[in-house]
């Protein structure tokens, strides 16, 4: 799982792919966090990714960086305690300006049953599940 964060936390953004209904969303995200041992990533209720992770929590992440590109399926899990969502703020502090850990809208998500695929064009592919 170290070599999942390392790389998304290097290549600093990374693409988040939903469903609504039949049409898949792909979205920039920036925001990667381990906390309790666990891989998190952030938004706000109000946004559409939000609501299309609630109907369907299998999502896909995308990433490029130094010649490698990562893919990680897993399905999104919701924290909703206070201390999750003030441990990814206080990782990510430029976000205070839009979010707090007691608003009714930060949202924080684990990954959870992910299998996350590293590949190039020069080596094999490196599969981790976590």
């Amino acid at each position: 799982m170290k070599r999942v964060y390392d790389f998304l936390k290097k290549a600093e953004t990374y693409y988040l792919a939903t469903v609504e209904g039949d049409q898949p969303r792909v979205r920039p995200f920036g925001t990667i966090h381990q906390f309790e041992g666990k891989l998190y990533i952030q938004t706000g209720k109000v946004k559409a990714v939000s609501h299309q992770i609630a109907a369907n929590p299998k999502v896909e992440i995308c990433a490029f960086c130094g010649g490698e590109w990562i893919r990680v399926a897993c399905e999104l899990v919701e924290d909703e305690r206070v201390e999750a969502k003030k441990s990814m703020l206080d990782a990510y502090p430029n976000l205070r300006s839009l979010y707090d850990e007691n608003d009714d809208n930060t949202q924080v998500f684990y990954m959870k049953n992910a299998t996350a695929t590293i590949c190039s064009f020069t080596s094999e592919p490196v599969v981790i599940v976590f």
